[in-house]
């Protein structure tokens, strides 16, 4: 068994080094070395397109308008120091890896496109994340093969320091030009560090209702921030007896059961998938990717349910699967199809094939998606140049309707993104919200005004 691990081994490592000599023959950049993609990673290329980018976005907004030239400037100055930016996605044999990109940093912009859009590499210098801006707000987009929230933010706080210490001389005097002592450049595969031999399957497979209706025109995308007091906001979940992301989950999923299921009784349950970041349960730092999905689920077996009581389902089913034992079994089967033997000798576009047949059985089991980045802390010396943090992700299979919390200060965003051109989700979503007293302003990028 040894001697097979060995020689696939071998095999892998005289496939990436011809890639990497392929590149030096045709010019094509200054690649130096090469890097494996975490196990979750390996999923995003094969699904990505256009009507899927798999790409979030993550964004600062600023007390003072952003100016091009600086950004891109502070941009050439930290990427550089991100070896898990400053590549490109290459595809092999068995499996796709990252290689040393080299090529100067992605061109700034200002905003003038829908956000999300898949990024080809070859017209971004073969990077996977794009920067842009927009009046005093810096956006960065991520294609998920880079990294999770955790590790864009990560990056995003760094480049928002850059700038401000360029823009503003003297905080430049004040701070020096080192990376903040918070920030990561670990890149640890988390996943293969904790892995634990595992045959649980614990992912949801079972259909779940999904959200159907017309759909904006094409290449649109809907955009719709909710803005509240994080103070206010915990008071009212422990009203609940909850957490804040059980509130906000349980009350999408209200909104989905009143706005959408019309209060009747189904036969497919509304199941919101919820990323959990996995840093926190195994002492981890990596910029990798590192989380895995649980699922708050709510089936209807009677004619209504009030509020109250769809909390207290999603809070139990959360409860039940964010623990350190379930959450390694969920990572654990993962990594343990990735070392299978007989999986890693057959050739990446047979893989294709099986990853794509199985993303999309799973794909149907959630009805929406809602992710949690947490609350983002700065260094002191830069809180009075920053007013807020947000993000949003993009849409996927079957699920045209997503949720996004973010939070700093006590500045809370419930952001939702969608391709559905009925937002009626969303004015319920803030219509429970101002039911329990929070008080909740609401933006949009315009594209329900018309």
């Amino acid at each position: 068994m040894e001697k097979i691990r060995k020689k696939e081994r071998q095999k892998e490592r005289r496939q990436y080094k011809e890639a990497l000599k392929r590149e030096h023959r045709y010019g094509a950049g200054t690649a130096i070395g090469w890097e494996r993609l975490d196990n979750t990673a390996h999923l995003f290329p094969v699904i990505a397109g256009e009507d899927m980018s798999n790409v979030y976005r993550i964004f600062v907004v600023l007390n003072e308008e952003v100016k091009k030239e600086i950004l891109q400037q502070a941009l050439n100055i930290v990427l550089p120091k991100f070896d898990g930016f400053n590549v490109r996605l290459r595809r092999g044999v068995f499996w796709y890896y990252f290689e040393e990109n080299g090529k100067p940093a992605p061109a700034v912009r200002e905003e003038n496109t829908y956000p999300c859009r898949y990024i080809v590499q070859n017209q971004n210098r073969s990077y996977l994340f794009r920067v842009s801006y927009y009046k005093n707000r810096i956006n960065l987009e991520v294609f998920h093969v880079l990294t999770d929230g955790m590790g864009g933010i990560n990056f995003l706080k760094e480049l928002t320091y850059q700038y401000l210490r360029i823009a503003h001389p003297l905080l430049q005097k004040k701070t020096g030009d080192l990376l903040s002592v918070d920030t990561s450049l670990n890149r640890e595969d988390s996943f293969l560090k904790n892995y634990r031999k595992s045959h649980v399957k614990g992912y949801k497979t079972q259909k779940a209702f999904l959200l159907k209706g017309e759909k904006l025109r094409a290449g649109e995308f809907g955009v719709i921030h909710g803005i509240m007091s994080v103070e206010a906001l915990k008071k009212v979940s422990h009203r609940y007896d909850a957490s804040i992301n059980e509130y906000l989950v349980a009350s999408f999923i209200y909104s989905i059961y009143t706005e959408s299921m019309r209060g009747a009784q189904r036969k497919y349950p509304i199941r919101a998938a919820v990323p959990v970041n996995l840093r926190p349960f195994f002492h981890s730092v990596t910029t990798k990717n590192f989380f895995v999905m649980v699922s708050a689920e709510f089936l209807p077996v009677k004619e209504q349910y009030t509020f109250s009581e769809v909390l207290k389902i999603t809070k139990q089913s959360l409860q039940e699967q964010i623990t350190r034992e379930h959450l390694e079994n969920l990572f654990s089967y993962n990594v343990s199809n990735e070392k299978n033997l007989m999986a890693r000798a057959v050739p990446l576009f047979i893989k294709n094939m099986a990853i794509r047949y199985v993303y999309t059985k799973a794909a149907l089991a959630n009805t929406t998606t809602v992710t949690n980045i947490g609350n983002v802390s700065v260094a002191d010396d830069y809180m009075p140049y920053i007013q807020m943090f947000g993000a949003f992700l993009a849409m996927s299979k079957g699920q045209p309707l997503k949720g996004t919390i973010c939070s700093y200060g006590d500045k809370l965003i419930f952001t939702f993104s969608s391709v559905l051109a009925d937002s009626s989700i969303q004015r319920g979503f803030f219509r429970r919200m101002s039911e329990d007293g929070l008080k909740v302003a609401v933006e949009s990028n315009g594209v329900y005004y018309d």
